[in-house]
């Protein structure tokens, strides 16, 4: 689908005024489920109902509120409205910093930014402008009635903006330190580098797929396909069973049987890609006992069969074809 423009202002870069559209730059790709009765699968509803009246409330009819403690506020969106910051339409640059000075922590959610004039030159010059200089713009700016602020910067052809936190959004990390460091060996720390060195390579976000996602549409497949017959231990392969009785071993000793599975690990991968095509033929046979969908994601069969118990418990017929 073709994405729709948010929201739709400019912005000021000194005396330049740089028109442009905004776009969600993220999706959510989780399967979407809803509550029903576990008895006889009817839907469970939310309703907006006045605790005064008794009455069901249209969402048209809702004003916020604040409570101070004795008393309600309630503010209209003719309120809302009346605030200054809500009526900007403009994304306003007030610095330009390195992008190691920005926190990860505070980054949220990222917006596109697209030029919407006839002549794109200042938006170009902009972008141009961050790309060479590899600066972060630090800027303010108004989306659903809350006054952000954000930092704009490229990605590919197009210049992104991403909500940054306040700082008094931040919670203070030294609460949660320790209140006494453990005293950390030069052997110990060389150990963990070298174990570091192992899993070191270039990110490749394209590789991680959500396991937990492709193991809930395999199930809901499944009960499509056997109803209440569903055998999830069929579906997902029985839970292993970790060999670590969960007592806790000498720290170094943990390190080198790390450092050894990974060396074991990478070696054995090295070996598969090394196999002819044709060594691949026995998949198929196993493929044909159970449909791909349901044994595609048994990578993590604890995760499956925790995602799998509540089902696998109740009678629940009509909701998986529901949520499919």
């Amino acid at each position: 689908m073709p994405m729709r423009a948010i929201w739709t202002g400019s912005i000021a870069f000194g005396l330049v005024n740089v028109p442009v559209k905004a776009y969600g730059a993220t999706e959510d790709h989780d399967i979407d489920l809803h509550q029903v009765h576990d008895k006889d699968g009817g839907r469970i509803r939310y309703e907006r109902r006045c605790e005064v009246c008794g009455k069901k409330i249209a969402y048209k009819d809702l004003d916020k509120a604040y409570e101070d403690g004795e008393r309600t506020i309630v503010l209209t969106d003719e309120d809302m409205d009346a605030l200054p910051a809500e009526k900007s339409r403009e994304i306003e640059v007030v610095q330009f910093v390195p992008a190691s000075q920005v926190d990860p922590l505070m980054l949220e959610k990222s917006y596109y930014l697209q030029a919407d004039s006839k002549s794109p030159k200042a938006y170009e010059l902009l972008r141009r402008t961050l790309e060479n200089t590899e600066k972060l713009a630090v800027v303010r700016f108004a989306l659903r009635q809350k006054t952000r602020l954000g930092i704009l910067r490229v990605r590919s052809k197009v210049m992104v903006l991403q909500a940054v936190m306040w700082a008094d959004e931040l919670r203070d990390a030294e609460q949660v330190a320790p209140e006494k460091s453990p005293r950390i060996s030069e052997q110990e720390l060389k150990m963990s580098a070298a174990l570091v060195d192992q899993y070191s390579t270039d990110f490749t976000p394209e590789e991680f797929q959500d396991d937990y996602q492709l193991q809930l549409q395999a199930l809901i497949e499944a009960k499509i396909e056997q109803g209440e017959e569903l055998d999830t231990e069929a579906t997902f392969g029985s839970e292993e069973r970790s060999s670590d009785s969960g007592e806790v071993i000498d720290l170094m000793e943990a390190l080198k049987r790390s450092i050894e599975g990974r060396k074991s690990k990478a070696g054995s991968k090295a070996a598969k890609s090394k196999e002819p095509p044709a060594r691949k033929a026995p998949a198929k046979k196993s493929a044909a006992k159970k449909p791909a969908a349901a044994r595609k994601p048994a990578k993590k069969k604890a995760t499956a069969k925790e995602a799998s118990s509540s089902p696998h418990k109740k009678k629940a017929s009509g909701s998986g074809k529901k949520s499919a």
